[in-house]
């Protein structure tokens, strides 16, 4: 690339090298890349065309360029993504936030009353329990995740988000919660089988934390362990939301009535597809 390089010119070249390399909306990665490193929103990239890279520039996107090329994902090169229209920052350390994880914080919503106790299970990033600390003010809420890597991205976006001092940070494991009742527990658990692992994209199986998406040859690992302590770590009435993955509905189901919970549903995303099983203890 030479110094002479406009803006748009380097744009059309990414756009269709990222194209070349098998990768989902090329144009719209290149144009975040860019913007990241030019510190520009998207529409400062339209009105900056012909503006030439200097050389400085050029040596930071270089390698960017290569290493999305390698499918190596995008929000972990330029460090943050946004959910529940929130920014956060993301490493390899954490699971990626995706959008349709937003489901289930609108379940949380809906089954939370005026105060009481919440507990997000495996929080990673801490995407669920901070978009919901911002909403439920009058919440104390536990995030709890096994990686203490995960705890300090996800303690970063509760201060980033203004509310650090209304979160608690444990570090444990989901086959022993803590000794306690909660109002509402939380859970985007680890769901892939590990026959689907070799079909998964290569920017999820080759980059994501490999602990925070598999559970085991049916992927029901994490909603067995839950469900076990259900009884136990939920008061009376209070409720048991976890996302799923879009074949184990049924599966979950059973689970959960096995448990002892009622008033089991399903919740589908705006797709239609599976995306949320609850259920209450009586």
């Amino acid at each position: 690339m030479a110094e002479s390089w406009t803006l748009l010119k380097l744009l059309r070249w990414a756009t269709d090298y990222f194209a070349a390399k098998g990768i989902d909306n090329p144009r719209l990665d290149a144009e975040l890349l860019l913007a990241h490193v030019l510190k520009l929103d998207r529409v400062g990239l339209y009105l900056n065309y012909d503006r030439p890279l200097n050389g400085n520039e050029l040596d930071q996107l270089r390698p960017l360029v290569k290493r999305r090329g390698q499918r190596e994902p995008l929000q972990y090169l330029i460090g943050y993504t946004e959910f529940w229209s929130l920014p956060f920052a993301v490493s390899p350390a954490v699971l990626i936030p995706r959008s349709d994880t937003e489901i289930l914080v609108e379940e949380a919503l809906s089954r939370a009353g005026e105060q009481g106790c919440l507990l997000d299970v495996g929080t990673g990033s801490g995407a669920v329990a901070v978009s919901l600390a911002t909403e439920l003010e009058q919440w104390q809420i536990e995030a709890l995740d096994i990686s203490d890597a995960a705890l300090d991205v996800a303690r970063r976006n509760a201060a980033n988000n203004g509310v650090v001092e209304r979160l608690r940070f444990v570090h444990g494991d989901m086959k022993q919660l803590p000794q306690k009742e909660y109002d509402l527990i939380v859970s985007n658990p680890p769901y892939i089988a590990e026959d689907e692992w070799a079909g998964l994209m290569p920017e999820v199986r080759d980059h994501e934390p490999r602990i925070a998406l598999l559970a085991g040859s049916g992927g029901l690992e994490c909603y067995r362990q839950l469900t076990r302590q259900a009884s136990r770590n939920l008061k009376s009435s209070a409720w048991l939301l976890v996302e799923i993955g879009c074949r184990q509905a049924d599966s979950v189901r059973s689970l959960f009535e096995d448990a002892g919970l009622c008033d089991v549903y399903l919740r589908e995303d705006y797709a239609g597809l599976p995306r949320v099983v609850g259920g209450r203890k009586p």
